[in-house]
């Protein structure tokens, strides 16, 4: 497809420099999106309500682009504005993840159809819901070495030369060999270069529209790639479309120079982080290293994908059955620095383990927006919304007080505190006289409104957490 070039200005959005047609948001334009991650097939069948569960989790459940696009007010209400969806591509069977590729030039007809998918971005825009897809370039589905069975990539020559990754710390095997046994493309054939780029340009990008893309597999594919992808792929076209990787690493110094190429990463550092706080009770000044860290190596810290769930890790609940740790770690994900990526089914209280028994069927909850971690979630979120100025002008977060068990910190006049001392801790209290508040300010706390409030009294005021709550305290209005 042939990019439209608009003439008349006050009909279209001022051309950013290098972009060539409207397709895709910018990485400062995704700062104003909060993320629902969706594994496609467990979200919603077409035929909604029919309520069957699914017995068999390594195999396809039913969920379909038709059944994303009928409950896409289920998100909204929930208070997110874009959602990530599974890799679109055909899969071998068995590939209800999307991880599989087999033809990447067709569209996974267990999700849908072509026409389905693009009316689902196309109800989402109208929603002002931004989609991101799942990307994969690093390997095919597991075929062994009959390549034939991959379109297009069909001889042996469009693979690196076989061999299995067993040392993560040899970054040469990482990118070279197999992962878990999937052929692993030569992004340095040309053929192979050259198709990826078509794929991700005229298959994916321009048929279906979409808004920013999530990158499968980055650390096993090389940097210079990468490189090429943002700068000779995609620039030409769509600007600097956000492009976030997955870097499945918990070392800032590894994860750092991807993220510096792509523009954004996974923010696994801190999800270890906030694992080790929230559930191991690890001391809280693990952020604050972690936030120092990341933004003396990574060029815009505001563009980290900030998660607590996702599909490769057993969910929080899983590891730990305390709500009130959960709350806090879900507050802190909601309003800290970086784009939150919240794991559907997290508002359903969703427990489980590893991979495949944390990728649930979320249809047999009905989509009931009266559970305690929907309203809960909600709440954050239309607070979110509601003041998304506070968070869009500052990008960044300042802390405000931090002890082993408590972490203040600030986005303009929003005061987040959160702890770790659990449901079972009575009165925690800390006097709070770093902040941006005047004398006589009155803040008070979104969860209890106005039963919850603070004076601001002599340059200080006190924060009270009991029974291990996190608050979120605004100036009254």
């Amino acid at each position: 497809m042939l990019p439209i070039h608009h003439h008349h200005h006050q009909n279209s959005n001022p051309i950013k420099k290098g972009k060539v047609n409207n397709i895709g948001k910018s990485s400062a334009e995704w700062r104003s999106r909060s993320i629902y991650q969706i594994i496609t097939d467990r979200f919603s069948p077409s035929e909604s309500g029919s309520g069957k569960s699914c017995p068999l989790l390594y195999t396809y459940c039913g969920g379909t682009f038709q059944g994303i696009t009928s409950h896409l007010n289920y998100v909204k209400s929930l208070g997110f504005n874009a959602i990530w969806i599974s890799p679109i591509v055909l899969n071998l069977p068995g590939g209800y993840h999307g991880y599989w590729a087999q033809d990447w030039f067709a569209v996974n007809p267990h999700f849908g159809t072509q026409a389905d998918l693009i009316n689902l971005v196309k109800t989402a825009h109208s929603m002002d819901i931004w989609v991101m897809v799942d990307v994969v370039f690093n390997h095919v589905g597991p075929v062994g070495f009959d390549f034939s069975e991959i379109s297009p990539f069909n001889s042996s020559t469009h693979y690196h030369p076989y061999c299995q990754i067993n040392n993560w710390s040899n970054q040469t095997e990482v990118e070279y060999c197999r992962l878990a046994d999937l052929p692993d493309l030569d992004q340095s054939n040309n053929f192979v270069y050259k198709t990826l780029s078509n794929w991700i340009t005229d298959f994916v990008l321009n048929t279906f529209g979409f808004d920013g893309i999530r990158i499968d597999t980055v650390p096993e594919i090389s940097k210079t790639f990468w490189s090429d992808l943002k700068t000779n792929i995609l620039a030409p076209k769509y600007g600097d479309i956000y492009s976030i990787g997955e870097v499945l690493n918990g070392d800032m110094n590894y994860v750092a120079p991807y993220a510096n190429i792509l523009g954004a990463t996974l923010h696994y550092p801190m999800y270890f982080v906030l694992k080790s706080i929230f559930s191991q009770g690890g001391s809280m000044y693990q952020i604050r290293n972690t936030i120092n860290s990341a933004r003396s190596l990574v060029k815009d810290t505001s563009l980290l994908g900030v998660f607590i769930d996702n599909h490769d890790n057993p969910r929080f609940l899983n590891y730990e059955s305390d709500y009130k740790l959960y709350q806090n770690a879900l507050t802190y994900v909601l309003t800290s620095e970086g784009i939150p990526i919240f794991y559907y089914g997290t508002e359903q209280g969703f427990n489980g383990g590893a991979d495949p028994f944390n990728r649930e069927p979320l249809w047999p909850t009905s989509f009931n927006q009266n559970s305690y971690l929907f309203t809960f979630v909600q709440k954050i979120m239309n607070f979110r919304n509601t003041h998304f100025q506070e968070f869009l002008n500052n990008p960044l977060q300042v802390e405000r007080y931090v002890a082993n068990n408590f972490y203040a910190f600030s986005r303009g006049n929003v005061f987040v505190a959160t702890t770790n001392v659990g449901s079972s801790y009575g009165r925690l209290q800390y006097t709070i006289t770093y902040h941006p508040y005047s004398d006589g300010t009155v803040l008070c706390d979104i969860f209890w409104g106005n039963n919850d409030c603070e004076t601001v009294t002599n340059g200080q005021f006190t924060v009270v957490l009991l029974n291990g709550e996190s608050k979120i305290y605004y100036p009254q209005q």
